[in-house]
């Protein structure tokens, strides 16, 4: 059973005899991308010269359109797969499901001729991920340590809230964090009646468009590159400056600056200068969420992905120990 899912060197989770999610790899003829961050898209484009077929739920192809320009995916293996529908592969079944993290995020469940169901959760959030039964596990450990935990989550979103309301009294307040999150940002503000426009670079623009495409209320967003944005930066109106964390070295320096972060443990808000603060707004599970996924999935093997950020081999170790269910960090 063991040999029906590995993690690759190069990043690739393959799943079953066909299936390899989140990079490239050339003996599989399917490859599936669990969503849009950068580290689950290793080798797209060889995938899709190379690979029979593409999946990806329709989100997360058209957040990739937008990230990567609008012909990149303009081939015809591209298979956009809604979340519960079933796409049979010679011998196997391959369904996506719903994960809490950005929009169009998708687990994976195989189901081969004998009935194994072999689940990778991709990256994912508990608050509303759906736990998979499966007999072999493919398990995320971004914050696989014990010591990575947040009983504050509940208050994150009053912490954001109070801390924009505060400063919009007196400046421009700017906003950092990856793509996906900030969409996130944009829709906890509205929901608590912030009313301000929110100003962004295009791309930030063009993503948020794809979002509220999908049903998130995201309230004013405005492309920088509008008069109306222009003339709000001009007559210096209140409103909100959302930035990608890369931009964070040299957009906003001498303003108000908040950075969303899923790696604070010590509380929902931390400041770290005269004007800058980090919010504890993550997009993942925490080591409890993690473990809670395991327990409850009851699979007979479980794997934690050693390839992307995290504490794999911790997290390996714990589950052996809490559950007596082997587990093993890949690749070693």
């Amino acid at each position: 059973m063991s040999l029906k899912a590995s993690i690759t060197t190069k990043g690739a989770v393959l799943l079953g005899k066909h299936v390899a999610c989140d990079s490239y790899d050339e003996f599989r003829p399917v490859r599936i991308v669990t969503h849009a961050h950068y580290d689950h898209c290793g080798g797209l484009h060889h995938s899709l010269r190379k690979c029979q077929t593409v999946i990806m739920t329709p989100p997360t192809r058209d957040l990739l359109a937008v990230m990567k320009g609008s012909s990149f995916l303009d081939t015809n293996n591209v298979k956009a797969l809604n979340y519960n529908e079933v796409l049979e592969h010679v011998d196997e079944r391959v369904t996506l499901h719903h994960a809490e993290h950005i929009l169009g995020a998708a687990q994976v469940l195989i189901e081969d001729e004998k009935g194994a169901r072999i689940v990778y959760t991709g990256d994912f959030r508990m608050s509303s991920t759906p736990i998979l039964e499966s007999d072999i596990l493919v398990l995320e450990a971004t914050y696989g340590n014990p010591f990575q935990v947040r009983p504050f989550q509940k208050v994150v979103e009053h912490a954001l809230v109070s801390l924009v309301e505060s400063a919009l009294k007196d400046e421009t307040v700017y906003v950092f964090g990856y793509h996906g999150k900030l969409q996130e940002v944009m829709q906890i503000l509205t929901a608590n009646h912030l009313n301000v426009p929110f100003i962004t670079p295009e791309k930030i623009f063009q993503m948020s468009k794809v979002c509220e495409k999908y049903g998130m209320r995201l309230g004013n967003v405005l492309s920088s590159s509008e008069d109306e944005a222009k003339e709000i930066v001009d007559r210096n109106e209140p409103h909100i400056s959302f930035h990608h964390m890369n931009a964070r070295r040299h957009v906003g320096r001498d303003a108000f600056r908040i950075c969303v972060s899923g790696w604070e443990f010590s509380g929902p808000r931390r400041q770290i200068g005269e004007k800058e603060h980090i919010i504890a707004l993550s997009d993942h599970a925490d080591f409890n969420g993690l473990l809670r996924y395991v327990k409850e999935s009851k699979p007979k093997l479980v794997i934690t992905d050693n390839y992307r950020v995290g504490d794999a081999e911790v997290l390996a170790r714990e589950i052996q120990k809490r559950f007596a269910i082997p587990a093993r960090a890949l690749p070693q």
